[in-house]
């Protein structure tokens, strides 16, 4: 029998981050593929003149095309914040 061991998710649910294209909130996450995936929720914009269909608003993003808020503050306080994030999830 052998154990494995996954690593530590970056980011939790209701977190704010950004990625090209905007920004949201974490609403779940999965490991997949040997890496992180966030399902991101954006926020609704005004509604287009063809109706809304389904959760347009919400995308799967790989932990590395995520950006946290918290990634504003100095090196020194981002690891600490990270830590502090990383127990808290």
């Amino acid at each position: 029998m052998s154990a494995s061991v996954l690593p530590i998710p970056k980011l939790c649910k209701g977190q704010i981050v950004r990625f090209i294209g905007g920004e949201g909130i974490i609403k779940n996450y999965r490991f997949e593929s040997g890496s992180w995936e966030y399902l991101v929720e954006m926020p609704m914009g005004p509604e287009p003149e063809i109706g809304r269909v389904g959760y347009e608003t919400m995308i799967w993003l790989s932990e590395v095309d995520l950006c946290s808020l918290v990634n504003h503050f100095s090196g020194k306080m981002l690891n600490l914040e990270q830590k502090h994030l990383a127990k808290a999830c």
